[in-house]
This record gives structure tokens, C-alpha cells and sequence, in this order.
């Protein structure tokens, strides 16, 4: 795939195309802290939903990023996984969110979200944007069948669970005015790891998306984020929080969970440096 068709290539140049503007009159130290569906945490930087760590990453990987997000009181999200996967990862003590694919048995989503709610999770979110595989066929995942969900499917999910749902995946005014509809208690925009060729950059669209959100259905950010003014960025375009991954992954390698907090706590001191004395231009 070339360069100019990747949606990763194309996000990371657009968020390194945004400058800034600083004010220094009048500027404090400010506060990092993060509060979401009733708790506390140092930052809203957070861990981006990885997958199947324990298979395709390395064994401890995942284990390791949830440890070290819980080092640094983050939030951890995780995808596609065994139960047992996501059980291993709730032990740890990390408030976790679930990230769960759209299939086209919806008796797996229904399953998926009761095992979360045993667990205690923060809260859970369906992937809106994995119904299909690259030929537009329907996608097969742990073999398992996708199916895009409808808005009438969507708001029977949300009333189904007490726990928060998010949509991840959301990369369009409509995607995101059909999950308000639907009841959701939150939005990731996401091109989820360049799925699709071409797509635009996540903080392109964001002001359009988190405007008329407000306060009561927070607007998260994914893809390319890497640092605390990548953060700043998003935060200023109006979204909640910020999830951050392969660096994550990579953290690990050097150094397990402790390398993971300190890239975590580094983010957070990045970001407090650009809020202090900086906006948006």
C-alpha cells in the first residue's frame, strides 16, 4: 500500500501540521486529572483497545501494559480476547474497558457484555467499524462472522447493561449522530489502524463530532496518538481523552510494566507542559 493511500500516514502528518500558539501571561500549572463514569485518574491518556496480545504480541504483553497503566492510574482498553484473557487483565486491579466486534451473532455481543458486567468493568464498546474484511465481504474474526449493527440494534445493547457503552469506530458526523440516537455513553473516532485506505484523520473530523456532545457522551480519540502533545491536540479539538498504543507495546519490549508507566506518566507530563502555556491555533 503506498504512503499517500495509508490512514496512518496521513493522521500522523495531519496532527504534526497543527501548530501552536502560546499564551504565557497569566498561565498556572495546571491539573491533569481525568474523571470518567465515576472515577478518578491521573490523566485522559489511556491505552488504545490492542488485541490478542497473549497470541500475536508477546506472553505477558498484555498483563504488562494493564500493570502499567495501573502504575500510572490510566485507563486500560482492550479488544478482541478470550475470556480468560480478560479476566487475567481485570485481576490485575487496572479499570478496564472491553472493546467487543459486531457480530453477526448478536448473542455473542449480549455474552460478552454480561461477562464484563460479572468482571466489574468501567465499561464496554462495540467496534462499528469491523463488519466487513478488504473484498467487502463480511469480515470473520476468531471465526466468527461480522455484521454492521443498525441503530434500532445499537440502543437494544445500550439498554441491556448498566455499564457505559461506547461506539469505537466512529469517524463521521453521521456514525456519531446515529450512536447519540441509539443512547450511547461514548465515542472513540478512529479509523482503527488505517482499515480503510484514505480515511481522514480522527482530529479532522473531531470538532464536528464532539460539539454537540457536550459533557454527557464523551468523545475519545484514537490512531497515531504517541505523545502528550498529540494529546493536547485532541483535547483542544475538543475531545475527552486520548488512547495511545503501539508505543505502549514497544515501552514493554524495553522494560515491562515499568516502561509502560513511564511512557504513560511522561504523556501526562508532556500534556500538563502544553496546557499550562498553549492552545490550538
Amino acid at each position: 500500500m503506498s504512503q499517500v493511500s495509508n490512514s496512518n500516514t496521513i493522521t500522523r502528518n495531519y496532527l504534526d501540521s497543527l501548530l501552536i500558539e502560546t499564551r504565557y501571561m497569566n498561565s498556572t500549572n495546571p491539573c491533569t486529572e481525568f474523571q470518567l463514569y465515576g472515577e478518578t485518574f491521573a490523566s485522559p491518556i489511556m491505552t488504545a483497545a490492542l488485541s490478542h496480545l497473549e497470541h500475536i504480541g508477546a506472553p505477558g504483553m498484555a498483563r504488562g501494559i494493564a500493570l502499567g497503566a495501573k502504575k500510572a492510574n490510566c485507563v486500560m482498553w482492550y479488544g478482541a480476547a478470550e475470556e480468560s484473557e480478560i479476566e487475567m487483565l481485570a485481576d490485575t486491579g487496572v479499570k478496564l474497558i472491553e472493546i467487543i466486534k459486531p457480530y453477526k451473532n448478536r448473542d455473542l455481543i449480549y455474552k460478552k457484555i454480561f461477562h464484563a458486567e460479572k468482571l466489574g468493568l468501567l465499561a464496554v464498546g462495540i467496534d462499528i467499524d469491523h463488519p466487513f474484511a478488504n473484498d467487502g465481504s463480511p469480515d470473520i474474526v476468531d471465526d466468527e462472522e461480522m455484521k454492521a449493527l443498525t441503530t434500532a440494534e445499537l440502543a437494544e445493547i445500550v439498554g441491556s447493561t448498566y455499564l457505559p457503552l461506547i461506539t469505537k469506530g466512529v469517524l463521521s458526523v453521521y456514525d456519531a449522530e446515529e450512536s447519540f440516537k441509539a443512547g450511547v455513553k461514548g465515542m472513540v473516532v478512529s479509523h482503527h489502524n488505517n482499515r480503510i485506505e484514505y480515511a481522514i484523520p480522527p482530529l479532522y473530523v473531531l470538532p464536528e463530532i464532539a460539539k454537540p456532545m457536550g459533557e454527557d457522551v464523551p468523545v475519545f480519540v484514537d490512531c497515531m496518538i504517541q505523545t502528550g502533545m498529540d494529546a493536547f491536540k485532541a483535547l483542544a479539538l475538543g475531545a475527552k481523552g486520548v488512547c495511545i498504543g503501539r508505543p505502549l507495546m514497544a515501552a514493554w519490549t524495553r522494560g515491562a510494566d515499568e516502561a509502560v508507566c513511564e511512557y504513560l506518566m511522561k504523556a501526562r507530563d508532556e500534556l500538563a507542559k502544553a496546557k499550562s502555556v498553549m492552545r490550538a491555533a
